[in-house]
């Protein structure tokens, strides 16, 4: 995982409203739209048709997936003003400290959830189900920094449903193509164990990964975790009732890119924007 640094200085070329967020430039735009068609690769080499999830996913859904019991501290739920606030907002006071009514749904801070819940109660047959996605992700963090750690980000991943067997070559398949492409990028990563934030570091959740990892991160030089292979067991096709047809309940897993913390690798690696961009070109134009 990536270290704090209370030292970094703002990344030149990036505009920045707030803590965490960040408006790219025309050069970083290029970067990440190309970075994410270069890792759309991996959807085409397994077949996974890309799809777009949903923005908001319900806290009910949540809920049965254990997300508050182990991440309550991530979650950033989404909020309406309260009708006793309208006059006040549209005589032109300020916002803060409105009564806010809760709408029951939170931002993704993962794009596999919505994903999953939309698959609730399918059976994806035999022969397995391939999906790929990006989505724009939501993290409360307790830091913030450059494009290694936003409030809001992008995250490519490519999902699988299916038999035990097929959920571990999808793993393998994965962890290939991100160490093949990060050679191609001229990116130096290594391979861990992820140590993720869980809010109970002595939680059952917590201890079972430290047992028997679950996932991997790749990461930079830097310790910036920029890609990750995700083994599911068959949680989510128990707690959603997901089939493999005669195979019984599904077994998931999931390769994840951070989209943003690429182009970061990538700006580190290359030695600024420009440099990185004209280097994805150089690979991606490359017969």
């Amino acid at each position: 995982m990536s270290t704090p640094s209370a030292t970094t200085p703002p990344v030149a070329g990036l505009k920045s409203p707030g803590p965490g967020l960040i408006t790219l430039d025309p050069v970083h735009t290029a970067l990440l739209r190309g970075l994410d068609t270069l890792l759309a690769g991996l959807a085409a080499r397994l077949s996974a048709p890309e799809v777009t999830g949903p923005p908001l996913l319900a806290e009910d859904g949540l809920a049965r997936l254990d997300y508050f019991r182990n991440f309550p501290h991530l979650g950033v739920s989404t909020g309406r003003f309260a009708p006793d606030a309208y006059d006040g907002l549209a005589a032109g006071r300020a916002p803060g400290g409105r009564p806010l009514e809760p709408t029951g749904y939170l931002l993704p801070s993962a794009t596999c959830y919505g994903l999953l819940l939309s698959l609730e109660g399918a059976d994806v047959g035999e022969d397995g189900l391939r999906i790929s996605a990006t989505g724009r992700c939501f993290r409360n963090e307790t830091h913030y920094e450059g494009l290694r750690r936003l409030r809001g980000f992008h995250m490519r991943e490519v999902v699988y449903l299916g038999t035990q067997e097929g959920a571990a070559e999808h793993l393998e398949k994965g962890g290939e193509f991100i160490q093949e492409t990060a050679g191609r990028l001229g990116l130096d990563l290594t391979r861990a164990a992820a140590d993720d934030p869980f809010y109970d570091k002595g939680g059952s959740r917590a201890r079972l990964m430290a047992l028997d990892p679950v996932k991997h991160e790749y990461s930079a030089p830097d310790g910036t975790a920029i890609a990750s292979v995700n083994r599911h067991r068959n949680f989510f096709g128990e707690r959603l009732g997901i089939r493999a047809g005669g195979h019984g309940t599904a077994y998931s897993a999931c390769v994840a890119f951070g989209m943003e913390r690429w182009a970061h690798a990538m700006i580190l690696a290359h030695g600024g924007p420009e440099q990185a961009l004209d280097h994805l070109h150089a690979v991606t134009t490359t017969p």
